[in-house]
């Protein structure tokens, strides 16, 4: 079973972090390759508001654990863990375990079942 989830991780799950130039220059596709640092947080601090209607973009650290369905996935930061939804258009170069760290950007957002609308996956 875990072979089967790192495999639907991997096809589903491809980094793009390429920008287009709204200035007319000419992309070469080599993309953003940003290693400074970055202001992420936990989450336990994105549950302190679980309302329905809370949403904030979130930057989160740590590891995809366990799939739960096609699109969603456990993630866990080393202390909590909060249900992530991966779109189709999200792709990854390189296959994730459970034990690849990466880095998630997207939308927190929360209610009954909290979760991240991820946006885009930095494997660290």
């Amino acid at each position: 079973i875990m072979k089967k989830a790192v495999l639907a991780i991997a096809a589903s799950v491809i980094l793009t972090p390429a920008i287009a130039l709204a200035d007319g220059h000419q992309n070469n596709n080599s993309g953003i390759s940003y290693t400074g640092p970055v202001e992420s947080t936990t989450i336990a601090t994105l549950f302190e508001n679980t309302s329905m209607f809370s949403e904030q973009e979130a930057i989160v650290d740590g590891k995809i654990v366990r799939q739960v369905r096609h699109d969603k996935f456990i993630f866990s930061d080393g202390q909590s863990e909060i249900q992530i939804e991966l779109d189709d258009d999200i792709k990854l170069t390189q296959p994730l375990t459970a034990e690849t760290q990466v880095r998630i950007f997207g939308e927190y957002e929360g209610g009954k079942t909290p979760e991240i609308e991820v946006d885009h996956i930095q494997i660290l």
